[in-house]
C-alpha cells in the first residue's frame, strides 16, 4: 500500500511561530479531510518501541499531555475519547478539537492513538488524555511558510494556560521559533518550575543553516532530534547542545485528519515519542520532577553513533522499555569500579592446571618421603639404644 505524505514537501517542517497577522481568520477549516487509507501492518517504529509490551508497566492512564500545535481532530477513530476540549489561541475559540492541516492530529496520535483491529499502528501511551492547544497552522511548502500562526505572546499564553487551566503533566511542542523570545522562555521556565515536563522538536533545517531552535534551546526543555529506521540521524535533524536525545522521525506512521493514516517525517514526529515515554514514566514512578524524567530518559537511552554525548544524537536513542524497567543509581553516586576482564586461552589454562597438579603431587611425595626417612631414622636409634641396655628399662634419674 502506498501511504501519502502529510505535506507537499519531502521534509515537512515543524510549525514556525512568527508575528501574528493583522486579523484572526474565521474558525472554519476551508477543506474537509480526504479519505486516507488505513495502514494494515505494524509500523517499524511500533515494532521497535513495542507499545503492547510497554502496556504491562504503564499506559499513560491519569496523565494529561498538552499538544500545543494546530489543534487535534478528536473525531479520528483512534483518538475518539482521548481528547479533552483544550483551547484555541489561534482563533480565540474555547475548544481546540479542530485541526485544519492535520499536524497536531498526527502528533497526538503518536502519543495516544488507541489500538484497533484494522491496523497495527497505535500510540505509545494510549490511555493519556490529550489536551489540544491550538496556536499555529503554519506549514512549509516548497520552502515557503504558509498558513495562520499565533504570535510569541499568544504562544506564551498557550503554555501558561496548559499548565494552570489544562492541568497537564507533559507539554509537547512540535513547533519551532526562529528567534528567542523572553515571554516564551519565561512561560517554559515557569512550566518546568511547576513540575511540568516540556518536550520540544529541535527543527528540520540542519542542511539549511542549522539555526538555533526555540524553545528547544531554552533551559529545562527536552530537545528531541530525529533518526531514520537505520538508527542514523536524519539529514534534516538539527544538531547542537540543545539535542538531549533522538527518536524515530523518518518515516513515521500517524493518524490522518479525519480517518486513516499518513506517512510523515520530521523532528515534529520524533518529539511525541519522547513525550509519550515521559507520560509513561510519570504514571509508573509517580511524581518525578522534569529533571528526574530527563535523567531517566538519558540514562536508559541506547548508544548512538555519536558516542556517549554528541550534538547530533544527544545522550542517545530513546528506549521506552528500558526507561520503564531499569533501576537507576542515586544522583551523584560514584560509579562502581570497572571489572577487569582478561582474555582466556584454553590451552594455556589447561597447561597451567597440569603444572599446578604436578607441583602439588611433588610436594606430597616429598613430604611423605621426608616422613619415612625420619621414621626409619628414629627406629634405628631406638633399636641401637635398646641393644646397648640389653633391652632393660631405662634407670630412673637421680631424685
Amino acid at each position: 500500500m502506498v501511504r501519502r505524505v502529510l505535506a507537499a514537501v519531502a521534509v515537512p517542517a515543524v510549525l514556525v511561530v512568527l508575528p501574528a497577522p493583522a486579523a484572526w481568520a474565521a474558525n472554519v477549516c476551508q477543506s474537509l479531510p480526504g479519505k486516507a487509507a488505513v495502514f494494515k501492518g505494524v509500523p517499524v517504529e511500533d515494532q521497535v518501541y513495542a507499545p503492547k509490551r510497554l502496556a504491562q508497566f504503564a499506559t499513560g492512564k491519569g496523565i494529561r499531555v498538552a499538544v500545543i500545535d494546530s489543534g487535534v481532530d478528536a473525531g479520528h477513530p483512534q483518538l475518539s475519547g482521548r481528547v479533552a476540549a483544550g483551547r484555541d489561541f489561534l482563533h480565540g475559540d474555547p475548544d481546540g478539537r479542530q485541526d485544519c492541516v492535520g499536524h497536531g492530529t498526527a502528533v497526538a496520535s503518536v502519543i495516544a492513538a488507541r489500538p484497533v483491529a484494522e491496523t497495527g499502528f497505535q500510540g505509545l501511551a494510549p490511555d493519556v488524555t490529550i489536551v489540544p492547544v491550538r496556536i499555529s497552522e503554519q506549514e512549509e511548502v516548497e520552502g515557503k511558510a504558509v498558513g495562520d500562526r499565533g504570535s510569541p505572546t499568544r504562544f506564551a499564553e498557550a503554555i501558561t494556560w496548559a499548565v494552570d487551566v489544562g492541568k497537564v503533566q507533559v507539554i509537547n511542542l512540535s513547533l519551532v521559533m526562529s528567534d528567542d523570545d523572553g515571554k516564551v522562555s519565561a512561560a517554559v521556565r515557569r512550566a518546568h518550575d511547576k513540575g511540568v515536563v516540556v518536550v520540544a522538536a529541535v527543527g528540520n533545517h540542519a542542511t539549511d543553516g542549522n539555526p538555533t531552535p526555540f524553545p528547544a534551546d531554552d533551559e529545562g526543555v527536552i530537545g528531541v532530534g530525529a533518526i531514520g529506521s537505520d538508527g542514523v540521524r536524519a539529514d534534516f535533524s538539527q544538531r547542537g547542545d540543545y539535542v538531549d536525545l533522538v527518536a524515530f522521525g523518518k518515516p513515521v506512521t500517524v493518524a490522518a485528519r479525519g480517518s486513516g493514516h499518513d506517512n510523515v517525517q520530521g523532528t515534529s514526529f520524533s518529539t511525541p515519542f519522547v513525550s509519550a515515554t515521559a507520560a509513561l514514566i510519570l504514571q509508573r514512578f509517580g511524581r518525578l520532577s522534569p529533571d528526574e524524567v530527563l535523567r531517566r530518559l538519558q540514562a536508559t537511552a541506547d548508544p548512538a553513533p555519536g558516542g556517549a554525548r554528541s550534538d547530533e544524537y544527544g545522550a542517545g536513542v530513546l528506549n521506552p522499555y528500558r526507561a520503564l524497567t531499569e533501576t537507576l543509581g542515586l544522583a551523584g553516586h560514584a560509579p562502581a569500579a570497572p571489572v577487569v576482564v582478561r582474555a582466556v586461552d584454553p590451552v594455556a589454562e589447561a597447561r597451567a592446571a597440569r603444572r599446578a597438579e604436578s607441583h602439588r603431587a611433588a610436594v606430597w611425595f616429598a613430604a611423605i618421603g621426608a616422613g619415612a626417612v625420619l621414621l626409619i631414622g628414629g627406629a634405628a636409634i631406638v633399636v641401637r639404644q635398646g641393644r646397648r641396655r640389653g633391652w632393660r628399662p631405662a634407670a630412673p634419674g637421680p631424685r
